[in-house]
């Protein structure tokens, strides 16, 4: 496991299931490593991420994306961007509730 060095240390949590498991930390592994073919960049993959796990409604996911997507140098206002272009998809309950997990990620920070 070697994850990258601007990421945030993975959470207590995940660490305690690789190491349980150590085949789906190495498939986990290998996944992140084809995320990064082609012409994306490090902070344009990280806003995908996040925009994949607001539309997935994954409140974990989102913690995780918005801390990645800062480590990648995403600032507070490019995330909260992401917000209102989620309205029309999941609905502004939906959309509240993700607002509430960005918010409350980025003031923990």
């Amino acid at each position: 496991m070697t994850p990258d060095s601007k990421a945030p240390k993975p959470p207590s949590t995940y660490r305690e299931f690789v190491d349980r498991y150590p085949k789906l930390g190495e498939a986990w592994n290998s996944a992140r490593e084809a995320e990064k073919v082609g012409p994306a960049d490090a902070k344009t993959r990280r806003l995908l991420k996040l925009a994949i796990a607001i539309g997935a409604m994954r409140e974990g996911a989102v913690h995780s994306s918005v801390r990645k997507a800062v480590a990648a140098g995403t600032t507070a206002g490019e995330i909260y961007q992401i917000v209102p272009m989620a309205a029309t998809t999941l609905g502004f309950p939906s959309t509240v509730a993700v607002y509430t997990w960005i918010k409350e990620t980025l003031e923990d920070g």
